[in-house]
């Protein structure tokens, strides 16, 4: 049977600069210097290295693989001063067999280069490409008869589940390097339901429970067994979900025959003080939090994520557009690239129940120069995606400026649009204009908007929110226009926030911390909920609560107040230093109330049977640890 040993700790890393230290992996060598603004985060092959005794194992009976689940970008692996393999993409699992090579003492190294290149992707985004072995690295012993480990990183076992009215058909196809194969259904309190045997069997099962998003994300296991003269000598466990699914361009998203509306967020996966070498706690609490404010759908951005993740969305019901980095700027010498990065995540993640689409790109008009072998590539991966999986759909994200009549927009069988109307362009209103042009023009091409979104920061405030000014006031406006704008356009097949988290954008420079994208809903050491996380709570999740916004924005100079409530509950009622001021029902969940200055404002929010406290002090000039900000010339100033 299969067997493990963690190669995390004992390695020696040795820098740019030819500085030798001792890490363990998860490691990046820019979990500082690419998250500090500058677009100066260092980008070169640095050098990871540490010996392990040969493995307990029969060279006779069993093989030893050494598995990475991500190195970014390239890599070259060397066991004795031995070529053992190369790999080009920092964000998928790739393995090697070593167990020719191994000797008592054996020295593995690992080159790993994130430079500029025109060859591997990404190479042109707003984010930082850390550079390093940013997730685990472990030995995997199994027998001569093994479930196949050489078919594009993949478990080799792929699981698609067909309802069939009540039932399903569990077809599990397999590949082996010798022996047969017996497959077993369990449901999830470990009783089997199902059961037969070969590489390519379909399972009948007269009930089956679907796989209904967050209300009901119920997850079979297939086990799979590799046997040998009746003896079994390799055996996985692979959960999947029993769903339909399909996007109609009227109504939406359709799960499992009934209208399900997608509304969700995107996600990056760094953290501050680590850039992506985080731990499964972390991606626990991320996902805690994307539960916590109701979503239904995450945009894994702008790559293959981890496998943990995907699982936790399995398990949590998130819907999920998984996607390869092909990003901003199309690279004629990249395309095999884009080839093997969408065939790695295709066959890693298909069993996934979580996963209904494939994302082909993102904003690749940008920069691309050879339209004509942009888009070719674009039909090529298309066509990819449609014969490796007929069972999901194909999308891309459309950078703002592509307009609705370009071709690379009407290739994938949905589309969506990175649009930022009423942040980067003035007027919000534009996007119900886009939205009623597009759908009126195409009505049968389902839209959806992949990115949307305003920056905020926790330390900014404005009595008068301007486009622009990075407050939190105003990030709260602009989402609080957007979800009464989608409620107007009910067939969009999805929405996703840009973005859940604030994350390291390098090369950024622009409105206070550089080096950050601050447009996140939760900041980006994932302490502080920002007013408009409560905002997508009070429409998303149906669980009672009330918020009181603009908390931080404590000392206020105004002669009069707007206080703004955020809640699940039809009416909020609002008391100042023990008086009731008013009561308010609303039907976007957001309650305001006019309030004169006094000086001291001690105000309680109740909402059925929550509540909700702040302060407002008056002061007659801005607080001396505020400073004064002038976003443009245009705008008035805000105290921050």
């Amino acid at each position: 049977m299969r067997q493990t040993i963690d190669l995390c700790p004992g390695w020696r890393f040795t820098g740019l600069d030819g500085t030798t230290v001792p890490v363990d992996v998860p490691h990046t060598w820019n979990n500082i210097d690419g998250q500090d603004g500058g677009n100066d985060y260092k980008r070169g092959t640095c050098l990871y290295e540490r010996t392990f005794p040969r493995p307990d194992f029969d060279p006779e009976t069993q093989r030893v693989f050494i598995e990475f689940d991500g190195v970014n970008a390239s890599a070259d692996v060397k066991l004795g001063g031995a070529a053992v393999c190369h790999h080009d993409g920092g964000y998928s699992t790739f393995r090697a067999d070593i167990t020719d090579m191994l000797e008592d003492t054996n020295e593995l190294s690992v080159s790993v280069d994130n430079s500029v290149n025109d060859r591997v992707y990404p190479q042109k985004a707003d984010f930082t490409f850390y550079g390093g072995i940013y997730r685990a690295v472990r030995l995997v012993i199994v027998n001569k008869a093994h479930f196949a480990m050489d078919i594009f990183g993949s478990c080799g076992i792929r699981v698609t589940a067909t309802p069939k009215g009540e039932g399903a058909g569990v077809r599990v196809q397999s590949h082996v390097t010798e022996g047969d194969v017996r497959v077993t259904i369990l449901d999830k309190k470990g009783k089997a339901v199902g059961a037969d045997e070969g590489t390519d069997c379909t399972i009948e099962l007269a009930k089956a429970r679907r796989w209904h998003g967050t209300s009901d994300p119920y997850l079979y296991t297939c086990r799979a067994e590799v046997l040998v003269d009746g003896h079994v000598t390799d055996s996985l466990d692979i959960a999947f979900g029993v769903r339909s699914f399909r996007v109609d361009p009227k109504i939406g998203f359709v799960l499992n025959d009934k209208p399900y509306p997608l509304h969700g967020v995107s996600r990056h996966q760094d953290r501050k003080g680590l850039g992506n070498a985080i731990t499964r706690e972390m991606h626990e609490e991320d996902m805690a939090l994307i539960r916590e404010m109701g979503c239904n759908t995450v945009r894994l951005a702008h790559y293959q994520h981890d496998q943990y993740f995907y699982d936790l969305c399995d398990r949590a019901g998130m819907v999920v557009w998984a996607e390869i980095p092909y990003i901003s700027e199309h690279m004629n010498n990249g395309r095999a690239n884009t080839i093997s990065q969408m065939e790695e995540l295709i066959e890693q993640n298909y069993n996934h129940a979580c996963i209904v689409c494939w994302g082909v790109s993102n904003e690749i008009t940008i920069s691309t120069k050879d339209k004509a072998d942009m888009l070719d590539n674009h039909r090529v991966l298309n066509d990819l995606v449609h014969q490796m999986d007929p069972t999901r759909f194909t999308t891309l994200a459309c950078y703002a400026m592509c307009g609705p009549f370009n071709p690379v927009a009407h290739i994938t069988d949905t589309v969506s649009w990175n649009l930022y109307l009423g942040w980067y362009v003035p007027g919000m209103f534009l996007n119900d204009l886009w939205i009623g042009f597009f759908h009126l023009r195409y009505p049968n091409r389902p839209l959806g908007y992949s990115e949307y979104g305003a920056e905020g920061m926790p330390n900014l405030h404005s009595e008068h929110p301007r486009r622009n000014d990075h407050t939190e006031e105003y990030q709260a406006k602009y989402h609080e226009f957007m979800l009464r704008c989608f409620r107007r356009h009910p067939h969009m097949w999805a929405t996703h926030v840009w973005n859940m988290f604030d994350f390291a954008a390098d090369a950024r420079d622009q409105g206070g911390e550089p080096g950050m994208n601050h447009k996140g809903l939760v900041t980006f050491d994932r302490k502080t909920k920002k007013d408009s996380f409560y905002l997508y709570k009070a429409w998303w999740n149906p669980d009672p609560f009330v918020h009181i916004c603009s908390k931080r924005f404590m000392n206020r100079a105004a002669k009069a107040i707007t206080v703004k409530v955020y809640s699940t509950e039809k009416t909020v009622t609002l008391r100042v230093n023990g008086k009731l001021v008013g009561e308010k029902t609303s039907p976007d969940h957001v309650f305001t109330f006019r309030v004169p200055m006094e000086k001291e404002l001690r105000v309680e929010a109740v909402a059925g049977k929550c509540r909700d406290s702040a302060t407002f002090v008056k002061v007659d000039a801005p607080d001396p640890s505020y400073k004064l900000r002038k976003d443009s010339k245009k705008q008035k100033s805000n105290w921050v």
